[in-house]
């Protein structure tokens, strides 16, 4: 008798970086950073820091599944959040992820749970979107940049709405998505959330410095 996709429950760490505003005293609000398939938890951290206010708290989340990438001066790791095997537990994951984060900061009095924004780039748009649609109550507002939107957004029985305001920034000139598909998720995003904004840049698969701006003006001014 054969027997396939048995499993066992195992324990795993998963790490964060956090930035605490020097002398805060009171609660702060927080931007949660997750970074892009092939990054890693340094880099989502700069991103962070580049479009926050001095006054917020930013934790910068790590995906779970590291790797070798090839880069000009050799063979680093990177790190996944998924892949299309058994995407559902990777889902499940990120999520806990992000609600412990909350949890322990809101326990040690560093963050206002009234205001935590959620900011992902590439493969942590989809990721951060479904999370928004599964927990409305958490977030305050979603930065998505040149990612994709939840291919179930409209035939998943979970997803709630959600009015968190919500900030999509892509590309012109994006190596992974076509323009057509950046129309569609833009069309289906504007359909679904009440407090929806985008913008079309010209750019590749990156953060420049012009959604660096945005995004700063975006965040500060709720």
């Amino acid at each position: 008798m054969d027997e396939t996709d048995l499993s066992v429950t195992a324990q795993i760490q998963l790490y964060y970086d956090l930035s605490v505003p020097d002398g805060l005293a009171t609660p702060a609000p927080l931007l949660i950073a997750v970074h892009g398939y092939g990054a890693h938890k340094r880099y989502m951290m700069r991103e962070a820091k580049l479009v926050a206010g001095e006054n917020y708290v930013i934790a910068a989340i790590q995906a779970p599944h590291p790797h070798f990438r090839q880069t000009s001066d050799g063979y680093r790791v990177g790190y996944g959040w998924l892949s299309d095997q058994k995407s559902e537990d990777h889902i499940r994951l990120h999520h806990k992820f992000v609600l412990d984060v909350i949890d322990k900061l809101d326990a040690d009095g560093l963050i206002d749970r009234s205001r935590i924004f959620m900011y992902g780039f590439s493969q942590a748009c989809a990721l951060n979107f479904r999370f928004a649609f599964t927990h409305p109550e958490v977030l305050k507002g979603i930065i998505g940049v040149c990612g994709g939107i939840p291919g179930d957004l409209e035939t998943n029985e979970i997803y709630k709405p959600c009015a968190a305001d919500t900030f999509y920034l892509y590309g012109d000139d994006d190596e992974f998505y076509t323009q057509e598909q950046f129309a569609e998720f833009n069309n289906k995003l504007s359909e679904t959330l009440p407090n929806y904004h985008s913008k079309h840049y010209a750019a590749k698969h990156e953060i420049t410095e012009d959604m660096r701006i945005d995004i700063k003006e975006f965040i500060l001014g709720r």
